[in-house]
């Protein structure tokens, strides 16, 4: 069975993108990170998901981008918005899917694994750079140039299989497939328990998904 490498941050994306993984006949291994993020109740659903869905194995590494600062997910001082505004919104992390991305093509290179799957999306996103088709396709060259398996002859591709669709159309294939979204969280502003805001970019856009497609909504919201 082919190996790869699912970058897991615990929303409702990865977790998808982990199922299709295990649907397509991978032997699945799990990356998240600690990269100082303000609440961790995402790596909580993301350990819960990597078991749920069957990973083989699961790591959370810890990187400091944190002490980077400039973005609302990592700086303290910086709130997070109610809206995206225009523009490239505050919640963008600098360089955070590069970073991400090299540490997986590391990972993959280790196990031996044939694919990396992240789960990029262009339709239902807030603006961010490193989310668009001509990224993945520029970071799959380097991969191609950078790596010792891939000059050898093994090929390792980045996929990224929600790229194009809508939140809705994600729900429905993520429901379709089992996954349980009652324990992913996407809220930029979770609580300690993982409960959201209902208010942040990204709780809407997981509203809109649930309402468009007629799923019943396991979100569970701050009081």
């Amino acid at each position: 069975m082919a190996r790869c490498v699912i970058l897991l941050s615990g929303g409702m994306d990865s977790a998808t993108v982990l199922a299709i993984a295990r649907a397509e006949g991978h032997e699945c291994y799990a990356l998240s990170f600690d990269y100082g993020q303000k609440h961790r109740a995402e790596l909580c659903a993301a350990k819960s998901l990597a078991k749920q869905l069957g990973a083989v194995e699961h790591r959370v590494m810890t990187i400091g981008m944190g002490q980077l600062g400039g973005s609302a997910l990592t700086d303290a001082n910086i709130e997070v918005p109610e809206s995206g505004g225009e523009g490239i919104p505050i919640t963008y992390v600098p360089a955070r899917n590069t970073v991400f991305l090299s540490l997986g093509l590391g990972w993959a290179e280790v196990l031996g694994a044939d694919a990396i799957y992240a789960g990029v999306n262009v339709v239902d996103y807030s603006g961010y750079p490193d989310c668009r088709p001509e990224y993945i396709a520029a970071f799959q060259a380097m991969a191609n140039l950078a790596t010792k398996c891939t000059v050898e002859g093994q090929p390792l591709e980045i996929r990224t299989p929600l790229i194009n669709l809508s939140k809705a159309e994600i729900v429905a294939e993520g429901a379709r497939l089992g996954v349980d979204f009652s324990i992913t969280v996407s809220c930029y502003s979770a609580d300690e328990q993982g409960a959201a805001c209902g208010h942040c970019d990204a709780c809407e856009l997981r509203r809109q998904g649930f309402e468009s497609t007629g799923v019943d909504d396991p979100t569970r919201y701050q009081a």
